[in-house]
């Protein structure tokens, strides 16, 4: 009887540790499981475009119109859109901007250009920096494309910050390319994009 006490005794340490361990877990796991929406502040957002040319190559910026992302981190499901105004394109020549939203991106006819993102792929860690791939659809001159795009995301608190680099085969996704007998412009174009957003509930 004293040697069976003993064992149990002896278990007793170790079972507490285990029933603290997977508290712990199982605690750890519903709170990064919680979803989280973030919106996307357009004054604090930055959009800048980079088209190479023979002559010089170009650069310009666009406006974020509004942003609104829901995330399980369960799942990695995304919900939500990130819209971005197409008629604030501008890279500093009124002339070639005119052109742009004339003949290329016909801004007037397609106002938005949206991005829908639908799952990450990689860990979001719920404090301090991440880097992950956003798979979505990105819909330009009214056509819809499946899209992936890196992003490096850091949370904390109650905002986030995001940056993302990539590049849009515009000419393969049915734009015009603006090429002269002079000027020979490459069919891709580069987006670089820095954002801070409101996170809700925030992150404790």
């Amino acid at each position: 009887m004293s040697g069976s006490r003993s064992r149990v005794g002896r278990k007793y340490p170790y079972t507490l540790a285990l029933v603290f361990f997977a508290a712990t877990l199982f605690g750890s796991v519903s709170l990064h499981a919680q979803e989280i929406e973030l919106t996307l502040d357009p004054a604090r957002t930055e959009i800048h475009y980079t088209l190479g040319a023979t002559a010089h190559t170009v650069h310009g910026t666009f406006q974020l119109k509004s942003g609104t992302v829901h995330f399980d981190p369960a799942t990695g499901k995304v919900s939500g859109s990130i819209v971005v105004d197409a008629t604030s394109g501008k890279s500093g020549n009124d002339g070639r901007d005119s052109k742009m939203h004339r003949e290329i991106l016909e801004s007037q006819k397609y106002p938005e250009i949206v991005f829908t993102p639908q799952q990450v792929k990689g860990t979001v860690n719920p404090q301090g920096s991440s880097q992950v791939d956003v798979s979505g659809t990105f819909r330009l001159h009214g056509g819809d494309h499946d899209f992936t795009m890196p992003i490096t995301i850091q949370l904390g608190g109650s905002e986030a910050t995001a940056t993302t680099r990539f590049s849009i085969p515009y000419e393969k996704w049915g734009l015009k390319n603006p090429n002269t007998f002079i000027l020979r412009v490459k069919d891709t174009v580069d987006i670089d994009i820095h954002t801070v957003a409101h996170i809700a509930p925030p992150l404790s």
